[in-house]
């Protein structure tokens, strides 16, 4: 994972919004074993507290499941990760949507803008 942070917002929130990407993205599996807090700390070069927060707040979320003996795992509940990455996507629209609109953009040329963009990346 490549772990980038920005000084604008608290490191464990952004931990958390990596590790929730890489669960609804499909790199880590639905059951899959997530690295331990010691390992992901040290990855990241943060304070394993910090990311001790951010997983708390991933198993609140109902995206991991911790058990004491074994660390913790992606939910099994697929629908879970679908629905997360539903709200994830519908908040990069908006924001996508709040720039736009700084520009004077609409939403039939963004749509034309996007096309053009999508075709000259293949």
């Amino acid at each position: 994972m490549n772990w980038e942070f920005s000084p604008d917002r608290p490191i464990y929130a952004q931990v958390l919004e990596q590790l929730a990407a890489a669960i609804v993205s499909g790199r880590y599996r639905p059951g899959e074993r997530l690295p331990s807090v010691r390992e992901l700390a040290e990855a990241a070069a943060v304070n394993p507290n910090t990311v001790q927060r951010a997983m708390a707040e991933l198993e609140q979320c109902g995206l991991a499941v911790g058990y004491r003996t074994t660390g913790r795992f992606v939910t099994g509940d697929e629908t879970v990760i679908r629905s997360m990455r539903e709200q994830m996507a519908s908040e990069k629209l908006k924001a996508f949507d709040r720039s736009m609109e700084r520009l004077g953009v609409g939403y039939e040329e963004a749509k034309e803008m996007l096309s053009k963009w999508n075709e000259a990346r293949k």
